[in-house]
């Protein structure tokens, strides 16, 4: 799994770098967008941040980075502890150009990696979080101005972990709202 990982990683770093090669000014697309989805810092103290870069005006590459990372909105308090974080590459792709907004969809990876703990009859039950998840998203962008975007997305995903499975559902589901800037 590691060896995918670091793959993965290589091949979005040689991608970004081809483009970085070609002329800002012979583009009539942005370059990139850098983005964070606050509705779930706001709801699960989960900061998500990502960036895309554009390889055409319909199409773009992100990767994301979930910082304390939740299992779909289960609830955590004192008994309940989430301690994980996530990776997520996906390729977008942008449809119709009706005034200031754009419809698009994104199948993605998504890695996580952490444990939950849990405290049954007063002993502590950890699961690990590890695991890889295939899905497919779906959303809307507000663009003002060229520059500023803002819009919901929601996505639906399938986890390859046993232990996760057993714990929790095999499919999660999560939304959100991001904010970002494209340059």
């Amino acid at each position: 799994m590691k060896k995918t990982i670091l793959a993965m990683c290589a091949v979005i770093i040689i991608n970004f770098s081809g483009f970085a090669q070609i002329d800002p000014d012979e583009r009539d697309f942005p370059i990139g967008e850098v983005k964070v989805n606050f509705l779930n810092t706001i709801l699960l103290g989960s900061i998500e941040m990502g960036y895309e870069q554009f390889l055409a005006e319909d199409q773009s590459i992100g990767v994301e980075f979930h910082i304390n990372d939740r299992f779909g909105y289960r609830s955590q308090n004192d008994s309940k502890s989430f301690n994980a974080s996530a990776i997520l590459a996906s390729y977008n792709f942008y449809f119709e150009q009706v005034g200031q907004g754009r419809l698009y969809v994104f199948p993605f990876f998504k890695y996580r990696f952490g444990e939950f703990t849990e405290n049954i009859d007063g002993a502590i039950a950890r699961t690990d979080l590890n695991g890889a998840y295939l899905g497919l998203g779906a959303g809307y962008k507000w663009i003002f101005g060229d520059k500023f975007v803002m819009g919901p997305f929601a996505n639906v995903s399938r986890g390859f972990s046993e232990e996760v499975n057993d714990r929790f559902s095999a499919v999660e589901f999560k939304a959100g709202f991001t904010i970002g800037y494209r340059f």
